[in-house]
């Protein structure tokens, strides 16, 4: 069965101003951030807030997506100019620390913009800022419409599942939520399309609340789920396990199963195995099996219409043809006395061999430690007497009997510890902050037996062995100290250095002033594909630019195809977005008259 990963329990750093509630209060809103696998955004956020007591909710956990184990951030902007500093939150979270990834604070918000980020490096696009607003009198409510969307039958049911988006809008105070209720359930938080995939009737209510906390009326949209037609017939999947075999039928040293599956109706979506009582995993390549011992693969298949096939097993045992252990030894190497100690270090090296399966793994003590992965010959420079004990593994499994070698470390001459010191480099702004990254680098001398190895310390990090620049792209004030020791031993002072890591400014805008209609609208035709911003500042409508001059119709059509085409390879766009463009410009009059209907149906799109 394979091990479950071992979760590291990462602790919560929470620092916030203004945390005391009046008793009996409660905070006048909550607000909540998620996380997942992504490193360039968050999951949801709010984007207006009203002022006061509120909780603060961020979740990074399986249940908002991610799958990976990921740690990131929700911390607050306390020094970057034009945005509200009076909150400081930073809170890490992690699917399997303490709380699961869920985590709360409760802060006092005042009217500005707030700012927010995540500090795990790598993760620095995760930014993003929400305005908080006492309202100004605002006492119109919100406006709040929902779309429903999936594929329908003749009688306008939907098929195997719904889509409802809603979309709200205040030119007030702005939006501060959306909500929505399904077949008289609980008003959950909307932050994301909702599929409806249970047969049957549906009714979903709808509402939002602006920022000066006016609620739009309830909204209604009814529609039917009814189940797809067609194929109600599972997969058929099939296991064959191949090897040498022995004359009893076991498998010696390795076993490979391949999985075969077929669905004449809708088609093959998946195949799945489970090795040994283990987790379901995707079938996506022969599985080997090498672990002596007897084994059971269970497997099965989903087709498209998600039928699922009936668990299929196959039994096999794996033998081993190595029996015999693999052959270690050791050597010493170092300056000896007259005595035949070692002078300052001895350097110990281990080498194995074996002529069956090969060697797996060398292992070695020094004296009464711990056994550790043998990787590079090892120095022992502690003054007095030693033992090294050491031990090989083979592939088979099989263990070499421990050898051991002993000898004396005596003091060198050398008693001056080497110098270090270290270099911050990188882009600086204005104030001498280093802009998106810096990168430390460090340098140690010794004169006389040597410099053996440099460290450094970042923050209240631990000791990590330098073998490069060091690049800190995390932001805010940062304190690195560097140490050096040499081969007798001698550790020199720490050296040690602040700076500061900023955000890098954004890019210019390309359109200050910008096309801001809700969905690309070309000549009067909608094609319902979002207008969004594409990256630098422009929208799509920006980029189409339909009232520019055109020689023909077609020319205009052509540059259409050539702009979309480029923001779908960028990700900006989905293929079925872009084809909804295209057909809103073939069915527009801009640079002449379209083409007639019968053609345009023929467009390469």
């Amino acid at each position: 069965m394979s091990p479950r990963p071992i979760a590291v329990l990462l602790a919560v750093v929470l620092a916030v101003f203004g945390l005391a509630t009046p008793a009996g209060a409660a905070p006048v809103q909550t607000l909540t951030w998620t996380a997942g696998n992504s490193t360039t955004e968050y999951t949801s956020a709010p984007s207006a807030a009203r002022p006061g007591e509120t909780t603060i909710v961020f979740e990074n956990s399986e249940a908002t997506g991610n799958t990976t184990g990921m740690s990131h951030t929700l911390t607050f902007d306390t020094s970057t100019p034009g945005y509200n500093h009076d909150v400081s939150l930073n809170i890490l979270a992690n699917p399997f620390d303490p709380a699961n990834g869920r985590h709360e604070a409760v802060v006092t918000l005042t009217p500005g913009r707030y700012r927010y980020f995540c500090t795990i490096p790598g993760h620095t696009a995760m930014v993003g800022e929400f305005v908080v607003s006492d309202g100004g009198g605002d006492t119109t409510p919100p406006s709040v419409t929902a779309a429903v969307t999936g594929d329908r039958d003749p009688s306008g049911s939907y098929l195997g599942s719904a889509t409802v988006t809603l979309t709200a809008t205040d030119t007030g105070s702005g939006v501060a939520s959306v909500e929505y209720q399904l077949d008289g359930g609980t008003w959950t938080p909307y932050s994301a399309p909702v599929v409806v995939s249970a047969a049957g009737a549906h009714m979903l209510h709808y509402r939002a609340t602006d920022v000066a906390g006016n609620v739009s009326p309830e909204g209604m949209a009814h529609f039917t789920v009814v189940e797809r037609p067609g194929d109600t017939t599972p997969p058929t999947v099939t296991a064959s396990i191949t090897g040498t075999q022995d004359a009893s039928g076991n498998y010696v040293d390795v076993a490979t199963a391949r999985l075969t599956a077929t669905d004449t109706g809708s088609g093959v979506a998946s195949v799945e195995y489970q090795l040994d009582g283990g987790t379901w995993t995707p079938y996506s390549a022969p599985v080997v099996v090498s672990t002596a011992g007897a084994h059971m693969l269970h497997y099965r298949a989903t087709d498209v219409a998600g039928n699922v096939s009936p668990e299929g097993m196959a039994h096999f045992t794996v033998v081993r043809s190595d029996t015999t252990a693999p052959v270690v030894s050791a050597s010493l190497s170092g300056t000896q006395d007259a005595d035949g100690h070692y002078v300052g270090k001895a350097v110990v090296t281990v080498t194995a061999s074996d002529t069956g399966s090969g060697v797996a793994s060398v292992e070695y003590r020094v004296d009464s430690g711990q056994w550790t992965p043998y990787a590079a010959p090892v120095a022992v420079s502690a003054p007095g007497a030693h033992t090294v004990t050491y031990r090989a593994t083979d592939v088979a499994g099989n263990v070499s009997p421990e050898g051991t070698v002993s000898f004396t470390v005596v003091a060198g001459g050398d008693t001056t510890a080497p110098a270090v010191s270290l270099q911050v480099g990188g882009k600086q702004d204005g104030s001498w902050h280093y802009v998106g990254q810096a990168t430390v680098t460090l340098a140690a001398v010794d004169a006389e037996s040597g410099v053996d190895s440099a460290e450094y310390k970042l923050d209240s990090g631990v000791w990590t062995r330098y073998t490069a620049p060091v690049v800190v792209a995390s932001l805010g004030t940062h304190t690195v100290r560097a140490r050096a020791t040499d081969v007798a031993g001698n550790v020199s002072p720490e050296a040690a250095g602040t700076f500061t890591v900023v955000a890098a400014p954004p890019p210019p805008d390309a359109c200050p002033v910008s096309d801001t209609r809700e969905t690309v609208v070309i000549g009067g035709v909608d094609s319902q594909v979002e207008n969004i911003d594409t990256g630098n500042g422009c929208t799509i409508n920006d980029v189409i630019a339909e009232n520019a001059e055109y020689a023909s119709h077609d020319q205009f059509v052509k540059h259409v195809k050539a702009v979309t085409q480029e923001l779908a390879s960028r990700g900006v766009l989905s293929t079925a977005d872009r084809n909804r463009i295209i057909t809103a410009a073939i069915e527009s009059d801009i640079g002449g008259p379209p083409a007639a209907a019968g053609k345009r149906g023929h467009a390469d799109l």
